[in-house]
């Protein structure tokens, strides 16, 4: 066990406490370390952050996220909880969802709790029984005050009992300043100009955040657009990362000249914006929450699939996302979705049932996967058997004989087709799937599946049917896999991996490069196009990111 020294001001007694409750599984899910001003709250708090993050340290006493400046903004306070949780949360009802999902024991420091708005968010995670938050507050606070009419414990540190005298005059006789003073924070933060890209993208982004919170002027449709990718902008980044976030989320509402400014600051990041599409577009017009996306082929060549939260599938044009049509097919609501060579549509709808629809489709050749997908009434049979599995993923292979690829909810990753195979590839629900023709060994021009599967368990892997799943990973993190893509490309194949804590990836496989982009909004599905460029579909956006180099 990592030895704890001793907490600063003779505060063992309060320490104890404080180490007490965390460890008391029936201790109230909220503790107040409060006092009057420059009492010693933040030192107390300072000591256990330090102590309780270090690699090691006992799950009893472990702590999970801390936000220093708690007091100054609500949505900040959420970003940067949703941040160092691993999830991406836009407002506090979202966090308080995403986190209920979620039942491991998470501890949560919030220091200089002063204002009302971020109380109420404490009070509402305080709710889920596996959340335990420590809050300081003066109490003189309205944060205090609120916080006092739950059933939280207290550490009032103006009392006696939380202090060894003993040891405080030990303490101040080596002091020189005072213990509870933050320089950092007494200095005032430079002056923003909301208005103006350079300045915004310049600023600190809780000063920016907590002053668009304040204000209801659009200031040109920045505001609106910090306030859709807020979690991605409160990262520490450079200024020209900041300002590609903020250009790929700003509407076509917006001042003209915005656009034109976050460009040019964008210049040094890594991607540029083909084309974005945001919540509230009319020209072209938003085509509305992304639940999955899929790379048109045959009758949607150069088009791109997009199925809504309601069910319906838009076809859009790849280069600029112009609308090109839609339909309304027999899944509810989509969960992933693949187009076949010759324009049929596979669905998978959120029960895990698969449907098919052809209503755009050319006439198919009488082989391959017509057995699985023909509807006419002596290959019924043939039906039943690709829908008579439940899934959780989704994917097809291109080419003319392409092989249907299902994952389940215990790991396993299965072919239909040409090739019937199946293999355990995941610890717990596969989260997406795609597929690539390879070369197949040993048989001259010859081309066989490989599968790309991203887990629930935070790692992609790569099976070839017939082989057992790579032993080791291709991408590996401590959140799961949201949405996958893979895609023979002008310049070779490459893979696109979309988290669930917001970060999406391109693996570049011929120089083993890796690039990412965080958008702000949860990612539902990503798809890269030929040129290397993604589209990126998120409940706020979809939008085209094209490679900068």
């Amino acid at each position: 066990m990592t030895r704890w020294d001793r907490p600063a001001a003779g505060r063992e007694p309060a320490a104890a406490a404080l180490l007490g409750w965390l460890a008391d599984a029936q201790a109230p899910g909220i503790c107040l370390v409060s006092g009057s001003e420059r009492c010693g709250k933040s030192t107390l708090l300072a000591w256990l952050v330090a102590h309780g993050s270090r690699e090691g340290t006992p799950v009893s006493r472990r702590v999970h996220a801390v936000v220093p400046r708690s007091g100054e903004s609500l949505l900040g306070t959420v970003w940067a909880l949703a941040d160092q949780l691993g999830v991406v949360a836009r407002a506090p009802d979202e966090l308080v969802e995403v986190l209920t999902a979620d039942p491991r024991r998470t501890v949560i420091v919030l220091p200089d709790l002063a204002t009302r708005p971020v109380a109420e968010l404490v009070r509402a995670l305080a709710q889920l029984p596996h959340l335990k938050l420590i809050a300081e507050t003066r109490t003189d606070s309205a944060a205090h005050a609120l916080l006092r009419e739950t059933n939280a414990a207290e550490l009032n540190l103006d009392l006696e009992r939380w202090t060894d005298p003993e040891r405080l005059e030990t303490w101040r006789a080596g002091l020189s300043s005072d213990v509870d003073r933050n320089p950092a924070a007494a200095e005032a933060p430079a002056p923003v100009d909301l208005a103006e890209p350079a300045s915004v993208c310049a600023a600190d982004p809780w000063v920016v955040t907590a002053a668009y919170e304040a204000d209801s002027e659009d200031h040109g449709g920045l505001r609106t657009a910090w306030l859709r990718a807020g979690q991605s902008l409160c990262r520490e980044q450079d200024e020209a990362s900041r300002a590609l976030v903020l250009l790929a989320a700003l509407g076509d509402g917006a001042d003209p000249r915005l656009r034109q400014a976050l460009a040019v600051l964008a210049e040094e990041a890594p991607w540029r914006v083909a084309w974005n599409r945001v919540r509230g577009d009319v020209s072209p017009p938003w085509p509305g929450p992304v639940a999955a996306l899929a790379r048109g082929s045959g009758p949607f060549d150069n088009c791109l699939l997009s199925a809504d939260h309601r069910g319906t599938v838009h076809i859009l044009n790849a280069s600029d996302a112009g609308p090109r049509g839609r339909f309304t097919p027999s899944a509810p609501q989509c969960a992933a979705m693949s187009v076949l060579p010759d324009g049929t549509v596979l669905l998978l709808d959120e029960w895990g049932r698969v449907h098919v629809e052809r209503s755009r489709a050319a006439r198919p050749a009488a082989s391959g996967l017509e057995a699985l997908l023909n509807d006419t009434p002596h290959q019924a049979d043939h039906i039943g058997e690709l829908r008579e599995h439940s899934g959780t993923a989704l994917a097809a292979t291109p080419g003319e004989q392409p092989v249907v690829v299902l994952g389940d909810a215990e790991g396993r990753v299965r072919t239909f087709g040409d090739t019937t195979e199946s293999a355990r590839s995941h610890a717990g629900r596969v989260a997406a799937l795609s597929a690539l023709n390879v070369r197949a060994e040993g048989e001259a021009g010859g081309v066989a599946p490989l599968v790309y599967s991203g887990g629930a368990d935070g790692t992609v892997r790569a099976w070839a049917p017939g082989h057992e799943p790579m032993a080791a990973p291709l991408a590996e993190r401590r959140c799961p896999v949201v949405a996958l893509h893979a895609s023979d490309t002008r310049e070779g194949p490459a893979l696109v991996v979309a988290w669930e804590d917001g970060l999406v990836e391109l693996h570049r496989f011929d120089g083993g490069e890796v690039v990412g982009f965080r958008p702000g909004p949860p990612v539902r599905a990503v798809v890269i196009l030929a040129d290397r460029s993604l589209v990126i579909g998120t409940d706020e956006a979809l939008l085209r990111l094209a490679p900068a180099h």
